[in-house]
């Protein structure tokens, strides 16, 4: 049998989850307290691991209606858990040599469960079914049912006794245990043994932590009684580290954070000190020695991460020995200590270790607990306002705190593929690479020149954050170049980061600047009259006439700085200019705005291009570019195949008026 949907309803937050399609891995992805966790543990109890006594209780039915609902409970409990399971075609074979072919009318079940612990199926038999049909030898069922299945077959076919048969004989057999996991069930770094050997023979509760511990024994094949004798300490040792080591080394299969550690195990006698039920009897220690450090510390003293993973495997592991039928393994937001890289690791252990063994569904609000790669396995988790939890595969009708850790999936998985490029070049605002992009194919179609493909480049706001940037690229970049205003405070900042490369044996990052005009903006290329009338298309509903040259009358020269002052000072847009307005404008607008611009513009755009192509580091083409009888302020960067190359010289570019600050989107761009 294999989980298909699921559906919770009236269970704390949720009023009606909606049904949720489930594949081999599903990711339920949330804010906290948005449900995902209250879904989880619904549906653990339609056949929960740890049993009956992990059932439902009427004090999880929403407040709002808990009153009314109280008065109807034994009469009429709720369904709190619904599931849909699909039969396997070798499942379906064994129903019909005992009930005749044909006897389904669909091959999807579903279970339910209700406030009462109640397990109800719903069957779809075929019409044709008879209670002639029923051989003699299933009028008792030869396996006993759980207490928790009282009969409740709801059929939609024609014939209840068939129906409870197979319920009764096969798909009560066939259904698959629940399991949850979350950071409750870390095992302990002390344990009392007396008083859990109390507990576990005298049917005392036990927590998530307890089975975690005791699951580690059954691996070692020690048992509590054995872990109270005075005699065979070492052969306890022994047993144990063997579990722990095996376990570890599966470990270390997918953890990458440090290889120096492992477990140990150590029996005393209580320490009177101590809290109860510490202080009395036997006590196991379990220790995390770390070699690099040479130092041990209690296991719940060590970093949550491998606690975590050591936890989880070692239940796990205990699972995969004692359990023969289907499970589904329930991670509450797994890994939460797990360093960003580890969570990548332990998603590639879901999918290799865990997944061909059973189905999984974790909940997460982690970008790193998200795999990019399997979009169709994501489901949406969202606390609505008088609706209470839904769940959906739907981004649109998401707010934006909900699918926040997929745009940082996004975002990170576009900055690693920025980082991988040899070319880099660093500017800083999303319109320039617009005009960029629109003039730049204006000017292909006009003159065959165009931005070479092999640059990759990536807008980092200001000059502030160019350290930064520089310290993730790492060694992957053969050049890479900074184009913005060469200010005094800027040229401190690339001297700095220079310093630093140097020091590092890093090639040095060169600064460069299309400029004649010390104050202009990428805007400047334009002729002022038709950037202007790109702003009036782009504000029209925000202005109730048009600007004119003479509304926006100031002494900067900058276009962008004059238009700026003017929304500040009228209140306009809420006295703000956004430059990306007019350039989404041109963008969207294109065939209909281009018969506005120039000649001289499309010029400027051209030579624009040719001097970003000759920043790709390459000693014939710095060459050139010396030899050129151009004059422009500023570098190319450099090769690390020439680092003996340092400045590409100063040339003149007579055709280019106003300094341009040239930025782009942050993705990978293709021109």
């Amino acid at each position: 049998m294999k989980l298909s949907q699921a559906r919770v309803v009236n269970y704390r937050s949720i009023d009606d989850s909606s049904w949720v399609k489930v594949d081999d891995v599903t990711a339920l992805v949330g804010k906290n307290e948005s449900g995902k966790t209250a879904f989880l543990q619904a549906i653990r109890k339609i056949n929960s691991i740890s049993g009956e006594e992990d059932g439902f209780t009427i004090r999880d039915y929403p407040r709002k209606g808990y009153i009314k609902y109280k008065k109807i409970h034994e009469q009429n409990p709720c369904e709190v858990a619904q599931a849909e399971f699909e039969l396997s075609a070798e499942e379906v074979t064994e129903i019909e040599a005992n009930f005749g072919n044909g006897v389904l009318a669909s091959n999807k079940v579903i279970v339910t469960k209700n406030y009462k612990n109640e397990r109800a199926w719903k069957i779809d038999l075929s019409d044709s079914i008879s209670s002639s049909s029923v051989p003699n030898s299933f009028t008792e069922p030869s396996n006993p049912t759980p207490t928790s299945f009282q009969n409740a077959v709801q059929n939609t076919g024609s014939n209840v006794s068939v129906s409870e048969k197979i319920a009764e004989q096969f798909l009560e057999r066939w259904l698959p245990k629940f399991v949850y996991f979350d950071n409750y069930s870390l095992m302990r770094g002390k344990i009392s043994i007396n008083e859990l050997r109390e507990r576990s023979e005298n049917g005392g509760p036990l927590d998530d932590a307890d089975r975690t511990f005791l699951s580690l024994l059954t691996l070692s094949g020690v048992s509590l009684e054995d872990l109270e004798k005075d005699l065979g300490y070492e052969d306890i040792k022994v047993e144990l580290e063997s579990a722990s080591i095996t376990i570890t080394d599966e470990i270390f299969e997918y953890w990458q954070q440090n290889r120096q550690l492992k477990v140990e195990f150590d029996v005393s006698q209580a320490d009177p000190r101590d809290p109860a039920p510490l202080n009395e009897g036997k006590i196991l220690h379990v220790r995390i020695e770390n070699a690099r450090h040479r130092v041990t510390v209690s296991f719940d003293e060590r970093s949550k991460g491998f606690v975590w993973f050591f936890s989880f495997l070692s239940y796990f592991s205990h699972l995969e020995e004692t359990e023969s039928g289907d499970l589904i393994i329930l991670l509450d937001e797994p890994g939460t200590a797990l360093h960003a890289m580890a969570q990548k690791d332990f998603l590639r252990f879901m999918d290799e270790r865990l997944s061909p063994r059973c189905q999984v569904l974790y909940s997460t609000h982690s970008p790193f607990m998200i795999d990019l790669d399997k979009l169709h396995r994501i489901r949406l988790v969202q606390d609505m306002d008088g609706v209470g939890t839904v769940i959906s595969d739907d981004a649109v009708h998401n707010d934006r705190e909900t699918v926040f850790p997929l745009q940082m999936a996004l975002g990170y998985q576009m900055a690693q593929t920025l980082f991988l490029a040899p070319h880099c070049l660093m500017v800083n605002s999303p319109s320039d690479l617009i005009y960029l992009q629109v003039l730049g194919d204006m000017v292909t179609e006009e003159y065959g020149a165009r931005i070479d493909p092999r640059w990759v480049i990536i807008p980092v706001g200001s000059t502030d954050n160019l350290s930064t940037f520089v310290t993730l690229l790492g060694e992957n970049y053969v050049s890479v170049a900074v184009m913005m205003d060469l200010t005094p405070t800027n040229r401190e900042k690339i001297e700095a980061i220079n310093k630093k490369n140097e020091m590092e044996g890093e090639n040095p990052v060169k600064w460069v600047q299309v400029t004649r005009v010390r104050d202009a903006d990428i805007e400047d290329l334009f002729d002022p009259k038709v950037y202007l009338e790109l702003v009036n298309r782009s504000y029209a509903r925000q202005l109730d006439e048009p600007l004119t040259m003479r509304t926006i009358t100031d002494s900067n020269p900058r276009i962008v700085e004059r238009l700026k002052a003017y929304f500040s000072r009228t209140g306009l847009a809420g006295g703000v200019f956004d430059r990306y307005v007019p350039a989404a404008y041109l963008l969207e607008n294109f065939d209909n705005f281009k018969g506005n611009l120039s000649e001289d513009t499309l010029e400027k755009i051209q030579a624009l291009v040719e001097r970003i192509n000759s920043l790709i580091a390459d000693t014939d083409s710095l060459s050139r570019t010396e030899g050129s009888g151009r004059d422009i302020s500023g570098a190319a960067g450099v090769s690390r195949r020439n680092r003996s190359v340092a400045d590409a010289g100063t040339v003149n570019i007579d055709s280019i008026q106003p300094s341009t600050a040239i930025g782009s989107l942050p993705v990978q761009t293709q021109f």
